[in-house]
């Protein structure tokens, strides 16, 4: 049965819930509602599941976007009821016709209420008998066709040690159903007995010969393709050929090459030092956007689809006069077709642009359009307040602030750069670690990419070029204990920042992301950072989901971290393809901290959002 059922308003303001199955909830399943999918425009979706310790709940929910108000239904996962969406749309229609903005009281709807809900479960319930009905029908229809077809069958198991002949009721249907007392094998029969007695068998769906297949290959001089083998003869396993290194006239004895040890280099005098030298960080310099409003393109003529009729001159210059009654569905999805067509242009996955039109059309669904207005502005409009909504942190992403409060209690500040192969991870570190200089932060680097060769040269030549220490210990370690260790040597040594460089992992590769579980485990990060190209596209979704749902599954806390972040590389090189930003996003909930946007020490900056919503809408 239902756990609750209530009314509030878009402002949050509850104007009714029921009292009978006002029950104590686990958890907070309406306020997480209220974050993740109403605020996070993700209301075009059909449920959202809560779970917490000891219950699992799924809520579902309608709009009156007319009058701003809000339906919830609430109840155990498990119990998969089939009335509430038929119970909510009459709870929505009832409740519509006695609102009033002035009242915040509306005790007698508990009457209506309770009838409604019985009506809804006695249509549920009549649903349910009529469709066990139809099943046992259809299931009767199978019992008789399998009766029909029975002494056929019993035939053949009887006489399974014989031959099996097709001359009384066996007939096609014995041709169908060869294959009942033996095995396949190549779509040949390995049998007792044979088929009228004929040594091809051909099915119904017209199989091709493997006998014929087999004498043609031998006729060609390949190799045979029986694969029947005698019991005394054993296959001898076959050695895997190992490549050998060629070895050249004079060459040195061959040594295992190892750069990590220090050692005394003549091109240690000549590295060039520009701890402050490049100017300031881009993440300090406000970007300007322009403010001319560009004219926008005209919209597809609406309703000119097939079977449609366009309306006359008169009638539209008075519709947009006197404004709409209300907005359907119908309306909308000429505008959000082109919309969604517009976003997947600018590099938005596919199925995030679906899900931002499914949510802008059930905020619009049922609102009145207002006089002088379009609805392709009108649906623009709002999906640009979706946009800013979305891309807008719902937390701080002061890093700085976070920086300080560590300092103060004794500790220091660790983010770890995690993401997939080639995307930028060590070069946006030592941006990062530029940026936190300038800013008076004394920072450590953790070198705990154990597996790519030259990932720990490569962190140490931005170290050396940063005047900052770095924290290694070579290759094949565990990078949970090196980032570990690094951290206890930044408390010692009095370090504010520890940036703890990772390797590169595809999302479906099983052991890397289990050892990057282990790592945020057993270090608990401040902030874990997810570095992502801007290019992806629909890839997007695939990394974030994958990478959150492998750092839920591998985690042995009950609260397990996920991406707090996301650093977003190569953004100078996409022009106006800025979808992925809002991909990433949408798909982890985690804010664009930092954007990366050239090659040298002062190309990052933070993520401009009137910026990126203009150019997704332009």
């Amino acid at each position: 049965m239902l756990e609750q059922l209530l009314v509030f308003t878009r402002g949050g303001l509850i104007l009714w819930a029921c009292r009978e199955i006002s029950k104590a909830l686990q958890g907070s399943p309406i306020d997480a509602l209220i974050r993740s999918c109403l605020l996070e425009e993700r209301s075009g979706a059909v449920s959202y599941n809560y779970d917490v310790p000891g219950a699992s709940y799924t809520l579902k929910w309608t709009f009156h976007n007319e009058l701003g108000l809000v339906f919830v239904a609430v109840y155990q996962r498990i119990l998969h009821l089939l009335y509430v969406d038929d119970l909510l749309a009459m709870v929505k229609k009832e409740f519509a016709g006695i609102y009033d903005p002035k009242r915040m009281e509306y005790d007698e709807f508990e009457a209506i209420f309770q009838q409604l809900r019985i009506e809804a479960e006695a249509r549920a319930e009549e649903m349910k008998k009529s469709a066990v009905q139809v099943g046992a029908k259809v299931g009767g229809r199978k019992v008789e066709l399998v009766g029909k077809g029975g002494s056929d069958q019993g035939g053949k198991r009887g006489g399974s040690s014989g031959d099996v002949k097709g001359d009384g009721g066996d007939g096609e249907s014995g041709k169908g159903r060869g294959f009942e007392n033996g095995h396949v094998n190549g779509g040949v029969r390995e049998g007792k007995g044979s088929v009228d007695g004929k040594k091809e068998l051909v099915t119904q769906n017209g199989a091709f010969d493997v006998n014929k297949l087999q004498q043609k290959i031998r006729s060609k001089g390949g190799k045979k393709t029986d694969t029947v083998t005698t019991k005394g003869s054993k296959a001898e396993p076959k050695k895997k050929m190992v490549k050998k290194n060629r070895v050249w006239d004079d060459s040195p004895p061959e040594v295992k090459l190892d750069f990590i040890d220090p050692v005394d280099e003549k091109g240690d005098d000549n590295v060039k030092f520009v701890a402050v030298d490049e100017g300031e960080s881009m993440m300090d310099k406000e970007e300007i956007v322009s403010s001319d409003s560009e004219v926008d393109e005209d919209e597809q003529v609406e309703g000119d689809g097939k079977g449609e009729t366009k309306k006359g001159w008169f009638s539209s210059m008075f519709q947009s006069i006197a404004g709409k009654a209300n907005l359907e569905k119908a309306d909308l999805e000429p505008a959000l077709k082109a919309l969604k067509d517009r976003l997947m242009t600018k590099n938005v996955a596919e199925e995030i642009a679906e899900k931002l039109c499914e949510s802008v059309a059930a905020s619009l669904e049922g609102k009145k359009l207002a006089s002088f207005t379009r609805v392709s502005s009108t649906v623009q409009a709002a999906m640009e307040e979706a946009l800013v909504r979305i891309l807008t942190p719902n937390r701080s992403i002061d890093i700085l602030r976070g920086v300080h409060a560590a300092k103060e209690q004794g500790k220091p500040y660790v983010i770890v750069f995690i993401g997939v192969n080639g995307v930028g991870k060590s070069t946006n570190l030592a941006k990062v670690a530029y940026w936190l200089l300038q800013h008076k932060v004394s920072v450590m680097m953790a070198a705990c990419d154990t597996f790519r060769s030259g990932a720990v040269e490569q962190l140490r030549t931005h170290a050396r070029r940063l005047q900052i220490p770095i924290f290694e210990k070579g290759y094949e370690k565990d990078p949970a204990v090196v980032a570990k260790e690094a951290i206890q040597e930044a408390a010692r040594n009095g370090s504010d920042v520890v940036l703890v460089d990772t390797a590169g992992r595809m999302q479906d590769n099983e052991p890397l992301m289990r050892a990057l579980s282990k790592l945020i485990n057993l270090n608990d990060p401040d902030l874990v950072l997810f570095v992502g190209e801007a290019l992806v596209g629909n890839d997007a979704v695939d990394q974030l989901t994958k990478f959150n749902q492998k750092l839920a599954d591998l985690s042995t806390s009950q609260r397990p971290r996920l991406i707090d972040g996301i650093l977003l590389t190569k953004f100078d090189t996409i022009d106006d393809k800025v979808g992925a930003a809002l991909s990433m996003v949408y798909i982890s909930g985690a804010p664009v901290m930092f954007v990366g946007c050239g090659q040298s020490y002062t190309d990052l900056k933070k993520l401009n959002v009137k910026s990126i919503v203009k150019t997704l809408l332009k």
